[in-house]
């Protein structure tokens, strides 16, 4: 009894300490902030935040964050983990302007095609795009178990620097089963989300405090 005691204390606050990071770095008010996307979601919906302080201009972050994908400039996260899973992503350390032109119907691939578990692949659509502010990925059924958006947005923090935000909104699921996954996979999203962010921080920061020119955000429309 005495274990089974000490199993659900430690469960619950395991849960606790999810709930606190699912505005990771982010304030209440950019927790409670109406951004680009969230109005593709109707409700109810489950909503996470993650945020951090870039000592860069939104300018200079968003030809790194324009640039993800697994076949594009990787996702900036942990790459060994995500290759020792057999996703070949490999985040770049250098702006490629081929890489520069995301237009809402352009995919965003997490997971190749041909990969064993799911060999078709695994991609977001773009939904919108706001050149040096704001990039907004939708994934919806039939095509994905989820009805959901990830959007980032880049927010002006004084000067030379920003917020960088990742937003998550998803529909809550009905069933036990995708209720179940959800929580199974929320913290390996979260930790990799973050870690993410914190990649496309310090290579802007380190291009910005080399001196290195800030490109001009190429316009491509926004829906």
């Amino acid at each position: 009894m005495r274990t089974l005691s000490a199993a659900a204390g430690i469960a619950a606050l395991a849960l606790q300490l999810l709930h606190g990071t699912r505005n990771w770095g982010a304030t209440h008010g950019e927790a409670q902030r109406v951004l680009p996307g969230d109005e593709l979601v109707p409700g109810p919906v489950e909503q996470t935040t993650l945020a951090l302080t870039v000592e860069a201009p939104a300018e200079a972050v968003w030809p790194w964050l324009v640039q993800i994908g697994q076949d594009r400039g990787g996702m900036y996260s942990y790459d060994c983990l995500e290759n020792l899973v057999g996703l070949d992503i490999h985040s770049t350390e250098e702006i490629r302007e081929e890489w520069q032109h995301l237009v809402p119907g352009d995919r965003v691939v997490v997971v190749p095609e041909g990969y064993g578990p799911i060999p078709q692949g695994y991609s977001f659509p773009v939904a919108q795009v706001v050149p040096g502010r704001a990039l907004v990925l939708r994934q919806a059924p039939p095509e994905h178990p989820w009805n959901a958006v990830w959007s980032f947005h880049l927010i002006p923090h004084g000067p030379g620097r920003c917020r960088l935000l990742s937003r998550s909104v998803a529909r809550r699921p009905h069933g036990m089963g995708m209720r179940l996954a959800n929580r199974v996979m929320e913290p390996v999203t979260l930790v990799m989300t973050r870690r993410m962010l914190c990649g496309i921080a310090a290579r802007a920061e380190r291009r910005f405090a080399e001196g290195s020119p800030v490109p001009v955000p190429v316009p491509t429309g926004t829906s």
